[in-house]
């Protein structure tokens, strides 16, 4: 699986749980400031994504950016098969 895959399902799942336009997600977006999310949305995203990869995120990995969620998803994914 790529890492724009990968970026194109975060995106669909970020969208839906924080409720902001598709152009606000891009792999620079900071999650709290810029999609104005809180540790309880990070959290049901993670879990989203946990659930859709059926991957194990490990919950003390800093994660500012999409794109940092892209790079744990995809090591997660790597370190599955």
């Amino acid at each position: 699986m790529t890492k724009e895959e990968i970026f194109n399902d975060v995106k669909v799942i970020a969208v839906d749980e924080l409720d902001v336009d598709e152009d606000k997600v891009t792999m620079d977006a900071k999650i709290q400031d810029d999609l104005d999310a809180d540790s309880l949305d990070v959290f049901e995203i993670m879990n989203e994504l946990e659930d859709k990869f059926d991957i194990e995120l490990d919950s003390d990995e800093s994660v500012t950016t999409i794109s940092d969620v892209v790079d744990l998803v995809a090591k997660q994914i790597a370190a599955k098969d």
